[in-house]
């Protein structure tokens, strides 16, 4: 299934993803390396460098200096882990994203679960995705 290309403000392209969680993750994939792109995951995300950072509690050099510290990858795959589950039941990746981006969550006094990511709630949040 061939992915198609959508133009972002920045004049690089983000595949649409639709359905396709190979697709998304290949794409996410740091060339050369078994770990996640902090510079793709912003891309996709619409996040630049020092906003995923500080999600990811590091320094905002770190993301562009050492992209394979685990403090960074953890944050990018439980994000990950979050977009998946979600996908699951929205049947797509870019509304996956939206929600994980801008939906409070009533159960989670209000914050967004990429707010509860950072706080490394994913595991509740996970249960929380599961019982809808």
């Amino acid at each position: 299934m061939p992915i198609a290309e959508k133009a972002v403000p920045a004049g690089e392209a983000v595949p649409v993803f639709d359905r396709n969680f190979d697709g998304f993750m290949s794409f996410l994939s740091a060339k050369a390396s078994p770990s996640i792109s902090p510079k793709r995951f912003g891309l996709v995300f619409r996040l630049d460098m020092q906003t995923l950072a500080a999600h990811a509690h590091v320094h905002r050099n770190t993301v562009r200096l050492a992209p394979d510290t685990e403090t960074i990858q953890s944050y990018l795959r439980e994000s990950v882990r979050v977009i998946r589950a979600a996908a699951d039941i929205s049947d797509s990746i870019e509304k996956a994203i939206y929600w994980f981006k801008n939906h409070p969550l009533p159960t989670f006094d209000y914050k967004t679960p990429q707010d509860l990511v950072s706080e490394k709630r994913t595991e509740a949040l996970i249960k929380y995705i599961q019982s809808l």
